[in-house]
C-alpha cells in the first residue's frame, strides 16, 4: 500500500512535534509493506528503505503558493506515486482526488468563541472566516477524522453534522525520557516558564499586566521567563518596550531547543495563559515532569489537567486572579504535592493505528 503523509504547514511549535512524533511511529513500524510518502515544506525528515520525502519550501512565500500547490501539485503527485491512502495534517482535505482520506485536525479557530477583527489580526481572522469554512466541509468529506481532545470532536461534531463514529480521539504521545523531575525549591517556585509564540491570544499581555500588579505586593525576588525575542509582531514590541520601561523581571530569551524546554520544567513553574488551544503541549509536558502549573481556566487546560493536583487556573483576562495565584506561589503560601496520578500514555492508541490497524 502506498500512503502520502501532507503537512507542508508544519515547520515550527507543536504542529512540527506532531509530525516529528508521527514520523518517529512510522519508523518502528513494522508493516513493511507500507510506502509512506511525506509531502512537507521546509523541516526536513531521514528517507529510509520505505520512506520518502518531498520537500516544497516555496509554499510558504504566499497564500497563493499554498492554493496552488493544494490543487495542482498534490493531485498529481497522488497520481504520479499510485498513492491508495491519503493522510492529511492540514486541517482540510486534499481536493480533487478519489482516494481514502483520512484528516487529522488541529486547528481550533474555527470552533472557539473568540472572533478576530480583519485588521488587527488579518492572518487569524483569515483563518476564523475563511479557511474554517474548508475545514468543516473537509470534515464532512474525510473518511475518517482524528482529534487531539474530547472537547474539539464534540465541537466538530456540533459544526459539521457528523456522525461520532467518524471522529476519533487520539491524544498527543509525547516520547521523550524525562532526565529530572520538578523540584520544589526556592528558585523554581519563583521562576515562571512560558513557552510560546508572539500570537495575541497566547496572552502574554496579561502576564505582563500581572506582573505590574506584583511589584506592589511583595519585596521577594521572582521572575518570568519567555520564549520571545521581542520582535515578532508589533504587539511583541510594544510589550517587550513596556517591560523594558518599566523595569519587569521578564526575559525574552528567543526560541529554545525541546531539552532546555524540560530542563525549565524541572526548574521553574509553568504559566499557560493562552486562551486559545486545540490540547496545549506543555500542559501535558509539564505534567509528565511532575510540575508546578498556572494556566487559563478554558476547555483544553481543564482536560488536560484533570486531577492534576499542582495545577491552578484563573480567567484568562483578569490579571488580578493570576497576579494573587504567582503571589500565593512566590510567598509560599501554596504548597506543591508530591503527584500520584501522572498520566501513562503507553497503552494509549497511537495516531499510526488508527491509520494502519483499521484500515
Amino acid at each position: 500500500m502506498n500512503v502520502m503523509v501532507f503537512n507542508v504547514p508544519a515547520e515550527t511549535v507543536g504542529a512540527l512535534t506532531i509530525l516529528n512524533e508521527f514520523y518517529d511511529e512510522v519508523l518502528k513500524y513494522k508493516g513493511y509493506d507500507i510506502k509512506w510518502t511525506f509531502v512537507l515544506s521546509k523541516p526536513t525528515l531521514m528517507e529510509t528503505e520505505n520512506v520518502k520525502v518531498i520537500r516544497f519550501p516555496w509554499i510558504k512565500k504566499s497564500w497563493a503558493h499554498r492554493l496552488f500547490f493544494d490543487h495542482i501539485i498534490a493531485p498529481k503527485l497522488i497520481k504520479k506515486h499510485k498513492i491508495d491512502k491519503i493522510i492529511s495534517f492540514q486541517n482540510v482535505v486534499i481536493p480533487h482526488v478519489k482516494k481514502q482520506q483520512i484528516l487529522y485536525v488541529h486547528n481550533s479557530l474555527p470552533f472557539i468563541d473568540h472572533k478576530f477583527t480583519f485588521k488587527k489580526n488579518t492572518h487569524l481572522w483569515i483563518y476564523q472566516n475563511v479557511i474554517s469554512k474548508n475545514i468543516i466541509k473537509s470534515i464532512k468529506i474525510a473518511d475518517k477524522v482524528i482529534v487531539q481532545t474530547k472537547w474539539m470532536k464534540k465541537a466538530c461534531l456540533e459544526k459539521s453534522g457528523v456522525k461520532q463514529e467518524k471522529i476519533s480521539v487520539v491524544p498527543p504521545k509525547i516520547n521523550f525520557e524525562i532526565k529530572q523531575f520538578f523540584d520544589p525549591n526556592i528558585s523554581s517556585m519563583s521562576t515562571f516558564f512560558y513557552p510560546a509564540s508572539g500570537f495575541e491570544y497566547k496572552n502574554h499581555k496579561v502576564v505582563i499586566e500581572a506582573c505590574k500588579i506584583l511589584k506592589n505586593k511583595t519585596d521577594n525576588k521572582y521572575k518570568f521567563i519567555f520564549t520571545l525575542n521581542g520582535k515578532e509582531n508589533e504587539e511583541i514590541k510594544k510589550l517587550h518596550e513596556e517591560v523594558i520601561n518599566q523595569q519587569l523581571p521578564i526575559e525574552f530569551i528567543g526560541s529554545i531547543s525541546r531539552e532546555k524546554v524540560f530542563k525549565l520544567y524541572a526548574n521553574s513553574v509553568l504559566l499557560f495563559p493562552s486562551y486559545i488551544e486545540t490540547f496545549g503541549l506543555p500542559l501535558l509536558e509539564a505534567r509528565l515532569h511532575k510540575g508546578m502549573i498556572i494556566a487559563s481556566d478554558c476547555t483544553f487546560s481543564n482536560e488536560i489537567l484533570n486531577g492534576y493536583e499542582n495545577a491552578f487556573f484563573f480567567p484568562h483576562d483578569v490579571p488580578d486572579k493570576l497576579s494573587g495565584i504567582l503571589l500565593k506561589v512566590i510567598n509560599g503560601d501554596i504548597s506543591y504535592k508530591n503527584p500520584n496520578n501522572i498520566p501513562n500514555d503507553e497503552n494509549l492508541e497511537s495516531l499510526l493505528y488508527h491509520i494502519v490497524a483499521r484500515r
